[in-house]
């Protein structure tokens, strides 16, 4: 067996680690997962990658057995510090021990011998053999059996860091001695986990100095007196717990394992996953990555390290098809899992159009998709055309596929005509899957698509937002049905092809599956949001009509001057090498300020800056958190700052948009996504409108680039203090109301509470301590966060918080019941019933759980506000539909829209924007709106 590999898993340590470094995952059936995720992972990435321990022959998964050991009874207080095991990750040990089988692993759990142990003896048992052996462990404890033959690997790095290697010469470069020094180390510095103390006072640095200086502990031990100082009486006092420590930390070697391990060839093989096993198990915990390479029987990116997070959407194709596009598909089988029949048929002649024609005008609604070339809505070209009327059944028309050989097909020319009536008819209702897509591309070839009456990517967003919305994640999750994946039809890779080079016959299952999947997935979902009046009102009277909205605000795009950014690109050029040349003079050398390594060398190696944080592999942190912190006192920091942050907009905007203008059209067309962020804003993509800076003047200046056409005006109507203004309205705060309703100003009110003066004595600084105050607390700003924020000590924070509280007691108030009700149903509303779900608000992890319950806070402040401004945008939308005006809806950006005006409209469009903003909703507080006009959008804000 001298060629043999044995791997070894510590599943105790990583258990834990598995547990608190994922999020708080669950299946459709709400059972948590997180811990099983990334325990799979693990092992999968262990047998994929040679590095760590692919290629192995024998191996185990090592857990701890429940109940006393040994060393129990040499120290009773061993591990007594030790928390209760979380109740979610009691759960999730039968499930890991079941799939830890089913992947091939043997799984070890002795009674009486902890699983170090274990895995010593086995070690040991191993080189007797010639094996060589691999631990995959996080726990430092096992680096002591670290030898020529035994090598730790750690592949649950914080932040996904790499994986960890230790050999011998990694173990002394980590810990500063040698592998058979770990346990005097040990002795001498504690084990916390373990609850088994050290020298009080005594760190790793000065346990390795010892060391180094007389060679063992025993050496150190008999030259204590030579120790001076407060350290030298720790050690002395600590002589006698030293030997119980050394025997408490030492893993032992020579355990009998008999009853459970044979021996190695025998007992411990690694064998093939048992598919069909893992088949049913992946399904059941919503695994959809593992089991779409079960499926395709082969590797993909969850083998190679638990890539994709489950219920997160995959990586879009390069050519998407139909409203699937930007999502990749995921399970092979076809979808007859729910007991469902499919019929699907290919439209190819006139007399087979003129059936269904017949009978999507005699359906009280249908379903549509269309399968396009491209991902880009504004330069898709149609291919294809799917319907269904009900479930199991369902066609595809297909009109631009073009490959050798390709049967006949109807022109796409053809049928747009004869389809025409049917698709700009309002009266026709029309269900899809993200139809604001398919409207874009029928609009492409001169078809208007009209009767937008549901959406199921909206049905999933409405009823659950935090969850995925493709479709093949819903009709997984709400109809036990695995749809066909996007690669099984067009390839992946290099080597996929254009939907218009896919076989017709594939095509149409593909096709025709879209449609008829989309109808049963509204049936399905429908029922359940009719069923709650609030939840009705958010999906028909918010979300459908906005998706309208949105579809016109894209089409329509907004003009850019390019040689403006251009000339702007040129300056902020020259001023980004002025930044780097002011930067290499502080450094004392030139370096890339692009290279974190290099500019973490200057930083702290040359010029010996305090280090902030380390990367999860060791290195000196050089990111923006710990720049903006070195800046306060140093200099080369905050130029590093400067130099990112206009390097950024440069190479994102002032160079980005002018590339980004449509040949066509002249303009440049975002895309505004309604179903991501669960507050229910709106987030904008290619090119990212959002995110343009507008407290620089350089970001402002990017603002001057978008600009009117000549005869218009560019009008912005921005909500003032919104999220304040729904802050009073909640909690009913009695003082916050009346700031509001007799139009104070609201800052200048809060700071006269505060500081206890009158309203016209508040000082330009206490203002501006009130405002950060204000915003801060309905973000749940902590006292710490406070202090940093205003540059003062913890402690004035503090009071500033408790006299807030104590002159605004409702809002108090508000926030500990919010807390408490977040806790119990799991989500919080908006004031118009919106739900935001809050994954984490019952995570074991401190900090994720505290993350949480900010959110629950502040969400109904920016989902209120979220639904506000939709809500405005609507009614914006209709009025100028109705009065029939030529200005256009051309951003929206938080709470801000933007219109393009024509001249002789423009003092119509301020008024009416005014009113209807203001009038939208009816809240405790009046909704103030500021309206203004200007040549470019930086004039107009």
């Amino acid at each position: 067996m001298a060629d043999d590999t044995l791997l070894l898993v510590d599943g105790s340590s990583f258990l834990y680690r598995a547990f608190h470094a994922l999020p708080d995952l669950r299946n459709s059936e709400g059972e948590p997962t997180g811990a099983v995720y990334g325990m799979v992972g693990m092992l999968r990435r262990l047998r994929s990658d040679s590095k760590l321990g692919g290629g192995a022959t024998h191996g185990a998964m090592v857990f701890d057995a429940p109940g006393k050991t040994f060393r129990d009874d040499w120290y009773p207080q061993y591990k007594a510090n030790r928390a209760p095991m979380p109740e979610d990750l009691v759960r999730q040990i039968p499930v890991i021990h079941e799939i830890v089988r089913a992947m091939g692993w043997p799984l070890l759990m002795i009674e009486g011998i902890e699983a170090d142990d274990v895995i010593g003896t086995l070690a040991a048992r191993a080189h007797e053999k010639g094996m060589r052996t691999i631990i995959a462990t996080g726990d430092k404890d096992l680096t002591q059996l670290v030898s020529d033959h035994v090598t730790l690997v750690n592949t649950m790095t914080p932040r996904g860091g790499p994986p960890e290697r230790l050999d011998r010469e990694a173990v002394i470069e980590k810990f500063g001695v040698a592998p058979e020094r770990i346990v005097d180390w040990l002795s001498l510095v504690g084990d916390t986990v373990d609850n088994v103390p050290g020298v009080e006072k005594v760190g790793p640095k000065t346990a390795v100095k010892w060391l180094e200086q007389y060679g063992s502990l025993d050496g150190l031990i008999e030259h204590a007196d030579a120790i001076g100082g407060v350290v030298g009486e720790n050690l002395r006092k600590s002589i006698d717990w030293l030997a119980t420590a050394r025997k408490l930390v030492t893993v032992k070697t020579d355990c009998d394992l008999s009853a459970d391990v044979k021996s190695i060839e025998e007992s411990l093989p690694l064998e093939h996953e048992r598919e069909d096993e893992l088949r049913a198990l992946f399904r059941h915990y919503g695994f959809r990555s593992w089991l779409r390479e079960l499926e395709a029987g082969e590797e993909g990116p969850d083998a190679a390290g638990g890539g994709g997070n489950p219920g997160a959407p995959r990586p879009r194709p390069a050519v998407a098809a139909g409203s699937r596009v930007g999502i990749a598909h995921d399970v092979a089988p076809q979808a007859a899992d729910a007991g469902i029949a499919t019929r699907y048929e290919m439209v190819a002649t006139d007399a087979e159009l003129d059936a269904w024609l017949a009978r999507i005008e005699g359906a009280a609604l249908t379903a549509i998709d269309t399968e396009t070339t491209s991902l880009d809505p504004m330069a898709a070209e149609l291919v294809g055309i799917s319907l269904s009327v009900e479930p199991g059944v369902g066609c595809y028309i297909p009109v631009a596929h073009s490959y050798a050989g390709v049967p006949a097909q109807l022109s796409r020319e053809h049928v747009l005509a004869r389809m025409r009536a049917w698709i700009e008819n309002p009266g026709k209702r029309k269900v899809g899957q993200n139809l604001k897509y398919d409207a874009h591309v029928l609009e492409n070839h001169g078809v208007v698509l009209a009767g937008i009456e549901h959406d199921t990517l909206l049905e999933s967003y409405v009823l659950e937002a935090h969850r995925p919305h493709d479709m093949d994640s819903l009709a997984r999750r709400h109809l036990g049905r695995e749809t066909i994946p996007y690669e099984k039809v067009a390839g992946k890779g290099a080597s996929q092809i254009g939907f218009e080079q896919v076989a017709l016959d594939q095509a149409t299952r593909y096709s025709a599956e879209d449609a008829e999947v989309t109808m049963h997935l509204h049936r399905t979902l429908y029922p359940r949001i009719s069923a709650e009046p609030t939840l009705e009102r958010i999906y028909r009277q918010i979300e459908v009509p906005t998706s309208v909205v949105l579809q016109r605000m894209e089409r329509h795009g907004v003009l850019i001057d390019a040689d403006l950014l251009a000339a702007q690109s040129e300056e902020l050029g020259r001023e980004v090498m002025a930044l780097e040349a002011k930067a290499h003079e502080a450094a004392g050398q030139p370096f890339n300020l692009n290279s974190p390594k290099q500019l973490g060398e200057i930083l702290f190696e040359r010029l010996g800056l305090p280090v902030v944080k380390k990367t999860p592999g060791g290195a000196p942190s050089t990111d923006e958190g710990v720049l903006e912190q070195l800046a306060e006192e140093y200099p080369l920091p905050r130029i590093v700052l400067d130099y990112r942050g206009l390097a950024k907009l440069k190479s994102t905007y002032t160079d980005k948009l002018p590339r980004m203008v449509n040949a066509r059209t002249g303009r440049v067309h975002t895309s505004y996504s309604q179903a991501v962020a669960v507050t229910g804003r709106l987030a904008s993509s290619d090119p990212n409108l959002q995110n343009i800076p507008v407290r620089t003047p350089q970001g402002r200046r990017i603002r001057e680039a978008f600009i009117a056409p000549p005869g218009c005006q560019l009008v912005s109507a921005d909500y003032s203090q919104i999220e304040l203004r729904i802050m009073a309205h909640i909690s009913g705060d009695e003082s916050l109301l009346h700031a509001f309703a007799k139009g104070l100003d609201v800052h200048r009110a809060t700071a006269a509470e505060i500081f206890s003066v009158k309203v016209d004595e508040v000082s330009a600084e206490q203002r501006r301590y009130a405002k950060v105050i204000n915003f801060g607390l309905i973000y749940g700003m902590s006292a710490f966060g406070l202090a940093a924020a205003l540059g003062i000590e913890r402690d004035a924070a503090k009071n500033y918080i408790q006299t807030y509280f104590e002159r605004y007691p409702s809002v108090r108030r508000y926030m500990d019941e919010t807390r408490e009700l977040a806790r119990e149903q799991g989500y919080v509303e908006t004031v118009f019933g919106r739900r935001l779900w809050l994954a984490e608000i019952r995570s074991p992890s401190g900090p994720r759980r505290q993350a949480a319950e900010r959110a629950a806070i502040n969400a109904p402040m920016q989902g209120t506000a979220a639904d506000l401004i939709k809500l405005a945008m609507i009614a914006v939308h209709d009025w100028i539909a109705a009065e029939r005006l030529a200005s256009r809806l051309i951003m929206q950006v938080h709470d801000e829209l933007v219109l393009e005006v024509p001249h002789a409209e423009v003092d119509a469009v301020r008024e009416g924007l005014h009113r209807l903003m203001a009038g939208v909703a009816q809240l405790r507080v009046p909704l103030e709106v500021e309206v203004g006009a200007g040549p470019n959008w930086e004039r107009a804000h």
